[in-house]
């Protein structure tokens, strides 16, 4: 089986928070797929947290390795789609990638993002739970 999964559950994962163990049970086995914006998604996370001095550049680095360990398969999204999800829910164009890659491939989502799962679940999408 194949699931989407979104850039929190990736930092979640690549960066050893608390959630870390429960993602690998739930993706070990499994195809994961995502729009190719996660790259820049996984950069913009970690400026993010160098603003909030949270991390530091060695630490990010290290987790970018983890990260490109990572087997993920990357595909395109629709752009007028995406754009249609982000209008008609309010969210940014970067979230509404990963719904509407969960809804072109028919799969579930896998997200920490709790505004992420209630627009998923909006518009049909399994979301694979996280016990938060």
């Amino acid at each position: 089986m194949s699931i989407v999964v979104d850039t929190s559950a990736i930092i979640s994962v690549i960066t050893n928070e608390q959630h870390k163990s429960q993602l690998i049970k739930i993706t070990r086995g499994e195809e994961l797929i995502a729009p190719e914006s996660l790259h820049w998604e996984i950069g913009n996370a970690f400026s993010a947290m160098f603003k909030r001095k949270r991390i530091d550049i060695k630490v990010a680095k290290k987790a970018i390795k983890y990260y490109q360990m990572i087997p993920i398969r990357f595909v395109e999204i629709n752009l007028d789609n995406s754009l249609e999800i982000a209008f008609k829910y309010k969210i940014y164009a970067y979230d509404a990638y990963f719904i509407v890659c969960a809804l072109a491939y028919k799969l579930p989502l896998l997200t920490l993002d709790n505004r992420l799962i209630e627009v998923a679940k909006n518009v049909g999408i399994h979301i694979k739970e996280v016990k938060i």
